[in-house]
């Protein structure tokens, strides 16, 4: 007769409370742990906190006798082809499995912030692309090419996105967030969830949360964000994610937040993550975090008393090897200690979810390795629309779309293919050399395939590419660890601007980068300036098309271009005094604002409608006309912000309340309306809960914070609001042609 737990017609809730009566509690403790399973070679490290604690990684043995919870990165750590990994995943998977009296598989995770992070699969553009593309759907269709490919090569769980809101563009980081605004990075991040989860791969969102206010912009320094920033900027784009992304796991910060650890802290781990916001699946450690509370943090005196602290506060999986968990757990619950329903809890979230993934199936079993394509025309097709609807078009004294001519190519990475990858792409990550394991070609080999010459003599135009190389801890100019004192640009890179500037020939400034920097008044003396954040592996492809025309930049910016590289940090989302006053000599005005971006043609606003007034429980629909005034077909990003003049706390001067995207014709126009529910204007109040104020709320919608030509207002009538877990989180569009 089957065991109750193998039974896979019974709930999955009764399988688990069946096998956790079965288990000891070394048993139980050994789904709480991971395991590397490829080290780097040796003198390399991935990431300098590797051997952080100056102990030796258990090896397999050591840790495998009573189980696993995790198997880490078993592909993406050194480059080996998808069938050497399949070989390598079920040699382990069968080490796992026949080694405990349960024969229970790890789940296996990866990396995939910008594409599955293995040799030899596509590097797709990175999320502050994903956040300049303001296309949510297209986002989704990436997520779900990426996990098509994990699902198929035996991966379960995923590492991303990260939903860390922007805000200091001196973090290194940076490259990896959607944007500085939480209501974009909401709506992307969700739907990178949707993509990433649909196709059966657990989603895990990171880092929970206020990694990215970090002091300074200095990685894992401390925060020291207010209640009200912390809740109504660094959190929202987690609530999103988790009640219409579906996520399963959720990854914690490094950061001290006031001087708690967030791997220590139960207030936001468990009270605000499971209990305000119903978060019901498995909390991962960041790699090493645990054991940081410990070196690093210094707010415990041993590996026991961390993984004790971070158990406690709500952490269910150790990652990305076993150190603080397992047997150092198991010793203080035996001591009294620590109660072994802390354990419980863990095991029983992580063995709920493999009953879900099917691992405890009685028919389980790894994949037999075949040959796998992990970068088949159709995702480098996605990669290249992505890319180029990613692309910002900053400025233009329509010297673009270029037709073919003679054009020079100059810039410090113009001709290294890698300058496209972000840090979580596998060559950059892993610091790979020669063989990239994709084919990447360089800009000047795109331009050359357009239809140009290429030429260093003579040129009718330049084509200067300047920006940032990631890596990782110091190997790039940009990424985790490569944190910046300015934003000038890197290196001489704005001296060699200027030398080009000066040498009279129409230049067009490429951005590739992984964050924005000042620009000053090269923008002006440029004849048009392109922006890419990272395009990924047919960046190259991406960008030749839109100077030459056959595609149209479609991009908006997800984060503000500084003129100057003082006054900051500062993004767009900021109160009146955050801005330009007359009572301090710092104007930190952007040179381009956040949704800034040109196209081929030129759009005309008109006829706003705006209902007067409704309830602190009601909604208002706000319309607008866009017309296409232009001789060319082109896409608009139609962009709604609010404002609250008066408010019981201090408010953003304006912030995203929804966004839509027309496509026109020459002379065609569209009737845009945004269905807005007061919910979108709720904050945190003085009490720290959140609320809706009576009131009037400003209106405004144009194509960027900066250009808001229609304005208006409404009127929200009653009582002040506290609205439920259940709040209206989105602003739904709907898009009518007119004549």
């Amino acid at each position: 007769m089957t065991e109750p737990w193998r039974d896979p017609l019974l709930p999955v809730s009764a399988r688990v409370a069946d096998l956790l009566k079965r288990m000891t509690l070394e048993e139980k403790a050994g789904q709480l742990t991971g395991f590397w399973a490829l080290p780097s070679d040796p003198g390399t490290p991935v990431a300098p906190m590797e051997d952080d604690s100056g102990e030796s990684a258990p090896g397999l043995d050591d840790i495998v006798a009573h189980g696993l919870g995790q198997l880490t990165r078993v592909y993406g750590t050194a480059p080996i082809s998808a069938e050497a990994g399949m070989e390598r995943l079920a040699s382990l998977q069968q080490q796992v499995t026949g080694s405990g009296r349960f024969g229970i598989p790890a789940v296996a995770h990866e990396e995939c912030l910008t594409g599955f992070m293995t040799f030899g699969a596509t590097v797709f553009p990175g999320p502050l692309a994903w956040g300049a593309s303001f296309d949510p759907g297209l986002v989704r269709q990436m997520a779900a090419a990426i996990g098509a490919g994990m699902r198929r090569v035996g991966v379960h769980q995923g590492l991303a996105p990260v939903l860390d809101v922007v805000r200091d563009y001196r973090w290194g980081r940076t490259e990896e967030c959607i944007g500085e605004d939480p209501y974009l990075v909401g709506a992307i991040g969700t739907a990178y969830v949707q993509g990433l989860e649909g196709a059966g791969i657990v989603a895990t969102l990171k880092h929970f949360a206020g990694y990215s206010a970090s002091r300074g912009g200095r990685n894992m320094a401390p925060v020291s964000s207010g209640p009200r920033e912390f809740a109504d900027v660094l959190v929202e784009p987690f609530v999103r994610a988790l009640r219409e992304g579906g996520a399963r796991s959720v990854m914690n910060s490094y950061t001290d937040v006031d001087g708690v650890p967030v791997a220590a802290d139960e207030r936001l781990l468990t009270e605000l993550l499971r209990g305000d916001l119903g978060f019901g699946g498995v909390v991962v450690a960041d790699y090493y975090a645990i054991s940081f509370l410990e070196t690093r943090h210094g707010v415990t005196g041993s590996r026991g008393a961390a993984g004790a602290l971070a158990l406690t506060a709500g952490i269910d999986v150790e990652l990305p090897t076993a150190r603080c968990y397992g047997e150092p757990l198991t010793e203080l619950v035996r001591s009294g200690n620590l109660s072994e329903e802390l354990v419980d809890r863990a095991a029983e979230r992580v063995l709920l979810q493999k009953a879900e993934l099917g691992l405890l199936d009685p028919d389980w079993q790894p994949l037999t390795p075949e040959p796998v394509d992990l970068d088949p025309p159709a995702n480098r097709a996605l990669a290249r629309l992505l890319a180029e609807r990613s692309t910002v078009l900053l400025a233009n004294d329509g010297i673009l779309p270029l037709q073919p001519c003679r054009v020079a190519i100059s810039g410090p990475y113009a001709h290294d293919p890698q300058s496209f990858l972000g840090c979580y792409s596998f060559p950059n990550h892993v610091a790979l050399p020669g063989d990239l394991g994709v084919a990447i070609p360089t800009l000047g080999e795109a331009l050359a395939a357009a239809g140009f010459t290429v030429t260093a003599d003579d040129p009718d135009v330049n084509v200067l590419m300047l920006g940032d190389r990631a890596g990782m801890f110091g190997r790039g100019t940009s990424g985790e660890g490569c944190d910046a004192e300015t934003l000038d640009l890197p290196g001489d890179q704005a001296a060699l601007a200027s030398a080009v500037l000066d040498s009279g020939v129409p230049t067009v400034l490429v951005l590739v980068s992984g964050r924005p920097y000042a620009l000053g008044s090269l923008a002006e003396r440029a004849s048009a300036v392109v922006q890419a954040f990272f395009p990924g592996e047919e960046g190259g492809t991406a960008l030749a098309r839109i100077i030459r025309g056959a595609a149209e930049p479609t991009g908006r910016l997800p984060v503000s271009i500084p003129r100057r590289v003082g006054g900051q940090p500062g993004t767009y989302l900021h109160a009146k005094l955050g801005g330009h006053t007359d009572w301090s000599s710092v104007d930190p005005t952007p040179l381009f604002p956040f949704g800034h971006g040109l196209s081929w043609t030129s759009f005309a606003y008109s006829e706003l409608s705006v209902d007067p007034v409704t309830t602190t429980n009601g909604a208002v629909a706000v319309s607008v006309t866009v017309r296409n005034v232009g001789e060319v077909a082109g896409t608009e990003v139609v962009q709604l912000y609010l404002s609250d003049p008066v408010a019981s706390v201090v408010r953003p001067r304006r912030w995203l309340a929804g966004f839509g995207t027309v496509e026109l014709p020459p002379g065609g126009a569209a009737r845009i309306t945004f269905s807005v529910h007061a919910d979108r204007t709720s904050f945190t109040g003085l009490d720290l809960r959140r609320r809706v104020e009576p009131g009037e709320i400003g209106v405004a919608v144009g194509r960027s914070s900066g250009d808001l030509p229609l304005q208006g207002s409404f009127t929200l009538e009653g009582p002040v609001r506290h609205p439920a877990a259940d709040r209206v989180l989105s602003v739904p569009v709907e898009i009518v042609p007119v004549p």
